[in-house]
């Protein structure tokens, strides 16, 4: 039942002519409800979202988490799918009307990280990782995309009746990656069919954002997360007593040469007016003693773009610093490149389409369109096969300043709780009305 409220704001509306069509005083009526229903899951989101958190587990490794998502769904009554993508939880919402497919998306996975936030269900979970004992935490916020994706599943389920097709939930594993040589991920789930059976026409996900205050939405059309890949650089010298280094071919020397010409891609190359890029050398390694010049040198890094056409040009340079800088010095470079995660491109089109829910469920004032972060998102997965939204949801108290913020991925990680609801409001919301405008573009 709606409230008294609500249907006195619907009346109000619609006496001063706000919908000039019926279906639109339907679909102003779903959202509203969509609106209450989700006020009044704030609690039951809350307890899933500290309960994950205390208990969180790595890429591939969800399966506590997966039982918790599947147990939801099976309560709700929808059909429920397991180990898609491993441990990955899929959640099937067929509505009252025939109609298009829309899929949500939340990813489940924690981090290696020992937690220090102070928080009262702070992670005590340790484990091995890479050989190394390290703790497991919820550094990223996936816990409560977690917990708002299954409330959003709640909402839904209880105004099925009213929406004109199906909603995919899409519950996730290995966000973060896996142990090397192990497949996981958005990737794995795509290519396992998840976007398929039934066949998604497109696909919503967000992120909450540690420096944004609750209340805020934020998201950007097109680039809006660059893509991310490693390389790995193998210099091959000769190696000679350091006394003597006439007699070697110094791969330390021509490593550091290497470097700096990296420098001079992002610097030179990319036409950083159009689009921002990254290439860091994160590691490098060679020799074992002071006086020895090693026969051999290592290195390794990252590569960001938010434009695929960057991510080639990029490569190719690399490859070709790389190798000519070496041959110059008499020594040989081998370059791998290894892709992971595309660009996170937001469709302009549905964003474009999509921005009035937006701005009804936040407020006009509280959605902002912001600059490209060079962080990185397998969502983009999901993005290459249909149209696809990927927004950031506020994490951070009124009032906070974000430079006192702790960051993402980091040991003290925090987020206000207050700010879930509006991301469970935006997941239904986004949902209910992309199913309802595509069926009134279909007619």
């Amino acid at each position: 039942m709606r409230s008294t409220a609500t249907i006195s704001m619907l009346s109000a509306a619609m006496a001063l002519g706000l919908f000039t069509h019926p279906a639109q005083a339907q679909n102003a009526a779903l959202d509203a409800r969509i609106a209450q229903l989700a006020t009044q899951e704030e609690a039951k989101v809350i307890a899933w979202r500290r309960d994950i958190h205390e208990h969180p587990e790595l890429g591939n490794q969800e399966t506590r988490t997966a039982a918790l998502v599947a147990a939801h769904l099976k309560k709700l009554g929808l059909e429920v799918q397991t180990g898609v993508g491993r441990t990955g939880v899929v959640g099937i919402l067929r509505g009252g009307k025939s109609g298009p497919v829309v899929a949500l998306r939340a990813d489940m996975d924690g981090l290696p990280l020992t937690e220090t936030s102070g928080l009262p269900f702070a992670s005590k979970v340790k484990t091995t990782y890479l050989g190394q004992p390290v703790g497991v935490m919820h550094a990223c916020g996936h816990d409560t995309h977690v917990a708002m994706l299954m409330g959003a599943a709640e909402v839904l389920s209880q105004v099925k009746a009213d929406l004109p097709g199906t909603v995919k939930f899409i519950f996730q594993p290995a966000e973060e990656g896996s142990v090397p040589g192990v497949e996981g991920g958005a990737k794995l789930m795509v290519k396992e069919g998840v976007l398929d059976k039934p066949k998604v026409d497109a696909v919503f996900g967000l992120h909450i954002r540690a420096d944004s205050e609750v209340g805020n939405l934020t998201y950007r059309p097109g680039g809006e997360m660059a893509s991310s890949d490693r390389f790995t650089i193998k210099v091959h010298g000769k190696g000679a007593h350091g006394a003597a280094p006439w007699s070697s071919v110094d791969p330390v020397v021509t490593a550091a040469q290497i470097i700096m010409g990296l420098q001079t891609i992002v610097s030179r190359e990319v036409k950083l007016i159009d689009d921002a890029a990254v290439v860091t050398v994160g590691t490098i390694n060679g020799g074992v003693r002071y006086n020895i010049i090693p026969p051999d040198v290592e290195m390794s890094g990252t590569i960001r773009a938010l434009n695929p056409e960057v991510q080639k040009q990029i490569w190719a340079s690399i490859r070709r610093i790389a190798t000519n800088i070496a041959e110059s010095a008499g020594a040989t470079a081998d370059v791998s490149i290894e892709p992971y995660v595309p660009v996170t491109i937001n469709s302009p089109a549905l964003t474009a389409q999509m921005l009035p829910t937006l701005q009804a469920v936040a407020g006009t004032t509280s959605v902002h369109e912001i600059k490209a972060v060079t962080g990185a998102e397998d969502f983009s997965f999901y993005q290459e096969k249909v149209p696809g939204l990927f927004l950031f949801v506020g994490g951070m108290s009124k009032g906070q300043d974000p430079a006192t913020a702790a960051d993402h991925h980091t040991a003290g990680f925090r987020i206000d709780e207050s700010g879930l609801t509006l991301g469970v409001k935006t997941l239904a919301t986004l949902a209910a009305d992309y199913l309802n405008s595509a069926r009134t573009v279909q007619k």
